[in-house]
């Protein structure tokens, strides 16, 4: 891809005598060649980007002119590097149903989707386009999914959620019904071995452009929004809704029947009781139950001084 086009897709500008050089990849500074693109989020990181064999940096704004350097001067490095390597080497597997998948209705599958090896796809299920299911995923009957998603190797969409009522005269459990249906929006992306049930009655879903780490577990009857962002070993229970573009860290724990506002940030193993609400856009909560991270931090210190008085 000529370094040009990377430029207009991450809109930088780029020197005339540097446009039509050619980049095949991305890769760390260190190892980095005439052909790879790099990125540096300082100006320390910037200085040994720079001087790197990289054939071109992705640097902050404020980074100096260097002779004979092709520098894409940009306001999130980051992202533009993510954006530009989407670009330049997309991991992509080969469209089709692989021969050793079972698949109820091919038909039902959209074009330029990849179903990999040991896949089980049931009846009534649609998969939309351009989307990658990898090897051993499961995805039971009824389940959606939109087009551009990913769903990583030994995921379970659909399952039965966990939902019993007990016979009030012996104690014993039945299965309350579990019939509803999981959908799963446009550019979502689940991480190998996650778990989502489907709806008990109505259903659950996935919002667009999610993207949940491994070994999530997510209940029935649960509504995740829009570009959430939920890490590994997160476990949330029955009919919880988390709101668009919040952030649950690994081993957050949801009982059933929280919310979950718009924004919010729960920290690594943080928990919320079954019914709470957490609202707070930007704010970083941790603790269980979940509060204020600045709340936490003054209650863990009045208990450290009063540990540490006399008896």
């Amino acid at each position: 891809m000529k370094l040009k086009e990377i430029s207009e897709v991450i809109g930088a500008e780029v020197e005339e005598k540097f446009a039509a050089r050619e980049l095949t990849g991305v890769a760390a500074i260190a190892a980095a060649t005439e052909h790879d693109l790099v990125f540096a989020m300082d100006a320390g990181t910037a200085v040994r980007a720079v001087a790197s064999k990289a054939g071109a940096v992705i640097a902050p704004l404020e980074t100096p002119a260097a002779p004979g350097v092709a520098v894409l001067r940009v306001k999130d490095p980051k992202f533009a590097f993510a954006l530009a390597a989407s670009k330049i080497s997309p991991q992509r597997a080969r469209a089709g149903i692989h021969p050793s998948a079972v698949v109820d209705d091919p038909k039902s599958i959209g074009e330029g989707t990849s179903i990999g090896p040991g896949v089980a796809i049931g009846p009534r299920v649609k998969v939309g386009r351009n989307c990658q299911i990898f090897p051993n995923v499961v995805i039971f009957p009824g389940v959606t999914i939109g087009d551009n998603c990913i769903v990583q190797a030994g995921a379970v969409l659909g399952s039965t959620g966990f939902g019993y009522v007990a016979d009030p005269k012996t104690g014993e459990y039945i299965q309350f019904p579990q019939q509803g249906r999981l959908v799963i929006e446009d550019n979502v992306e689940i991480g190998a071995n996650t778990t989502i049930d489907r709806g008990a009655l109505e259903e659950t879903r996935i919002g667009r452009g999610t993207k949940i780490d491994n070994l999530v577990q997510i209940g029935h009857n649960v509504i995740i929004g829009k570009n959430v962002a939920i890490s590994a070993q997160v476990g949330i229970s029955g009919s919880t809704v988390v709101g668009d573009g919040a952030i649950l860290a690994g081993q957050v724990g949801l009982s059933n029947q929280v919310k979950i506002g718009p924004g919010a940030i729960l920290g690594g193993q943080a928990g919320v009781y079954v019914g709470a609400t957490v609202e707070g856009p930007g704010q970083l909560f941790a603790g269980t139950p979940a509060r204020p991270i600045k709340e936490q931090m003054r209650e863990m210190a009045t208990l450290r001084r009063l540990a540490k008085r006399p008896k």
